[in-house]
């Protein structure tokens, strides 16, 4: 009976022992979790980032007043008959 006993016990710490530090034990999934929970935040980034970029492709494709702003802006165009005024600081 004493025999069975300590064999249990080895066993048990047998087993604990491969549960938290053994191939694929809770020290490997905690670190695993963690990573996964980084990259779903990137892909959160990214995603959003998308969606805005398609919004921004669609207000393109359906309208000239995107166009227009984006031609202003970035390129410094303007329309026949306007006068430009470029107000430059200190």
């Amino acid at each position: 009976m004493r025999m069975l006993t300590v064999m249990l016990i080895v066993l048990f710490g047998w087993l604990q022992y491969h549960l938290w530090w053994g191939k694929n034990g809770m020290e490997e999934y905690l670190d695993v979790s963690a990573v996964t929970e980084l990259t779903a935040q990137a892909n959160d980034k990214l995603n959003q980032r998308n969606q805005q970029m398609f919004a921004e492709i669609a207000d393109l494709k359906r309208g000239q007043e995107a166009i227009e702003e984006r031609a202003r802006n970035e390129l410094g165009m303007i329309k026949p008959g306007e006068t430009f005024f470029r107000i430059v600081s200190d």
